[in-house]
């Protein structure tokens, strides 16, 4: 990974416009029929399988992602898996049942709270939290946010529980390692929770599964391995997040799910994506990793974004850091010897 000095040594390509919020725009309709062709080719001639599902949330992403399939292919080969859960806000059905009614899209709902129970992550979950907060009950309001802000100075990811220990009283402990480990493998059960039913659902239709990150979260590692993380293809996986709100009004989403902020719908209490994994919002954070990807200068991202270089560089070094994570999410099983070639035919 390249530190910000060699960035800076190296050329910015030349095609490349000035620095600006101009640089998300894109040509939806170009995009969208790009999106649909790739899909129907992956599907039918690389996958072949007979259609998709794809889990909806109720946010844009997934939204986005069910559009394109059925402009791809046609609402009678998408299906959608509404999979609520203890925490899941109400909200959310709400929207994804509206998506699937818009795009003419069939749909069921599965309750994964009962399995979640079973396998114990609430169980987990509220045993790291009481060793913070002894007198948290089942029930009561929680979430996880980052505890510094990067953009004061440079951060090691440190995360810190916010619990309402009463109506409209919100507490903050900042949590160690253990803790943190635990509540958050215990609440990534959700996420491949959600991925086993995909499957399930899809192996008995003959079809594929679809993945609902944006680039943002794909390059960021904002994902569960072999939850969310987990997918046949990814439709929107080379678009910024700003590129997925100009695309999903092109394509006619709802304006209840545009207006949604993005959210990990993930603990109890509301929680942005910037609370929980990202510096800035996410019109900022996707110009910060464009201007990374392609090498502008600090000086010239800071004055756009109102921030300062400095500012920028501690940005650039915290989306350096979380690609490394990603690099392991991303990562493939990985073997103990080389497997030949001709060992993989069949």
């Amino acid at each position: 990974m390249s530190s910000p000095a060699t960035r800076e040594a190296n050329s910015r390509p030349s095609t490349l416009p000035a620095f600006g919020r101009h640089v998300m725009d894109i040509d939806c309709a170009a995009v969208a029929d790009r999106a649909a062709l790739a899909i129907r080719t992956i599907v039918a001639r690389k996958l072949h399988r007979r259609g998709v599902v794809v889990g909806v949330s109720g946010g844009i992403d997934s939204a986005v992602c069910a559009a394109l399939s059925v402009r791809a292919l046609g609402p009678e080969r998408v299906r959608a898996i509404l999979m609520p859960g203890r925490n899941s806000s109400p909200d959310s059905e709400v929207r994804g049942r509206q998506l699937c009614e818009r795009f003419g899209i069939a749909w069921t709902v599965e309750n994964i709270g009962p399995p979640l129970e079973a396998l114990g992550c609430y169980r987990l979950r509220d045993e790291a939290i009481r060793t913070l907060f002894p007198d948290y009950r089942p029930g009561d309001r929680y979430k996880i946010v980052v505890a510094d802000n990067l953009l004061d100075r440079d951060r090691i990811n440190v995360f810190a529980l916010v619990v309402e220990t009463a109506p409209g009283v919100l507490e903050r402990k900042r949590m160690p390692p253990d803790v943190y480990l635990q509540i958050v493998a215990s609440t990534n059960m959700k996420q491949r929770m959600r991925k086993l039913i995909e499957y399930q659902l899809a192996e008995t239709l003959n079809y594929a599964v679809v993945g609902t990150p944006n680039l943002l979260e794909y390059d960021q590692g904002f994902f569960v391995r072999g939850g969310d993380g987990l997918a046949d293809l990814k439709p929107i996986a080379h678009l910024y997040k700003t590129q997925v709100y100009a695309l999903a009004e092109y394509l006619g989403v709802p304006e209840e799910i545009r207006r949604q902020m993005p959210s990990t719908d993930t603990y109890s209490l509301p929680q942005s994506q910037e609370e929980f994994y990202f510096a800035l919002p996410y019109a900022e954070m996707d110009m910060l990793l464009y201007a990374y990807a392609n090498k502008v200068p600090a000086e010239e991202v800071g004055p756009p974004l109102s921030l300062s270089p400095v500012q920028v560089e501690r940005v650039f070094r915290d989306i350096e850091a979380k690609r490394r994570i990603a690099c392991r999410l991303h990562q493939h099983a990985l073997l103990v010897e080389d497997v030949a070639p001709e060992a993989l035919e069949g």
